[in-house]
């Protein structure tokens, strides 16, 4: 048994409606660190009490959360104000990613480029939104992930059942100028940037339903561009990832333009850690496996 990470929590599950994917991620997350010898264990805050950690004994965490109240600073404030160390973003990094809409103030007020966007509330003029941003667009919920509430947007009359389908997720929504060309990966692991992972969605619908539960979706890594601007899209990738104030391990996403101008679209805190995740995909092709992947994750804790 590897005592030296002692008693280890593998946070999961949660109260998000990403509940499903996290204990998915979180099983696979059990068994790899399980395999590795690490005294590891499930635990769910849905179910039981944050505090249980102390009187249990649990040395550290392993954020396997997605969403709310897993990946948006919340529980990391409680995990620090116990002084319970845990894997990913401190409160800052996880709270700001969190947040699309200040996520994109920050990268632009760092001279990042990320696609034009703006604020939806109910009394919005939403035929000047699409006239100011163009067609099409995305409307998305600012705080959830996992492409949950998000709708691809053709014609300004279908913004109202858009907009009325993403507040259903969180009160927060933005509509953003849709980028029209291939979208990419790049995954953080040590504050460092792995291979760029290529994806083609049918239709070019990277939604829930195709991230998590088909085989139609297509990952191409090597990605397919030239060396020289995988790089550079590594390295902005890394820039943004900084300017988040996100630390660890994580995943930005972004799109190219027909002129191959790169696009940020947002930063993952707690990346999806499933059979079909894009990190542990990532992680292989520089030949770290899933097992290894989740102990090299769980060594860079964060110290409360």
């Amino acid at each position: 048994m590897n005592r030296s990470f002692g008693k280890v929590a593998v946070l999961m599950g949660g109260r998000s409606a990403e509940r499903e994917i996290s204990l998915l991620s979180g099983n696979g997350v059990l068994k790899a660190l399980r395999s590795k010898g690490v005294d590891a264990h499930a635990f769910d805050p849905a179910e039981r009490d944050l505090f249980e950690l102390k009187k249990e004994g649990y040395a550290r965490c392993f954020i396997a959360l997605h969403g709310r109240g897993g990946e948006d600073g919340t529980l990391q404030g409680a995990l620090e104000m116990m002084g319970m160390p845990y894997t990913g973003s401190g409160v800052l990094g996880s709270a700001l990613a969190m947040d699309k809409a200040r996520t994109k103030l920050v990268w632009q007020a760092s001279g990042l480029p990320t696609p034009a966007y703006e604020s939806l509330g109910s009394g919005s003029d939403l035929a000047g939104v699409a006239k100011r941003l163009g067609l099409p667009l995305v409307v998305k919920p600012v705080q959830e992930g996992s492409s949950i509430g998000i709708t691809k947007v053709a014609g300004a009359a279908e913004l109202d059942e858009a907009y009325a389908l993403a507040v259903n997720y969180a009160p927060d929504v933005i509509a953003e100028r849709f980028i029209e060309g291939p979208e990419y990966t790049a995954s953080i692991l040590e504050d460092a940037p792995l291979p760029l992972i290529r994806i083609e969605a049918p239709e070019g619908k990277y939604d829930y339903q195709n991230k998590y539960f088909t085989d139609v979706t297509k990952y191409h890594c090597p990605c397919g561009l030239p060396a020289k601007q995988e790089e550079e899209f590594k390295a902005l990738a890394l820039r943004a990832f900084k300017a988040a104030g996100c630390t660890g391990w994580g995943r930005i996403d972004l799109m190219l333009d027909e002129k191959s101008e790169p696009w940020l679209l947002e930063v993952n805190t707690s990346p999806g850690m499933t059979g079909h995740s894009l990190v542990p995909m990532a992680a292989r092709a520089v030949g770290i496996g899933y097992e290894d992947l989740c102990l090299r994750i769980l060594d860079g804790t964060n110290v409360a």
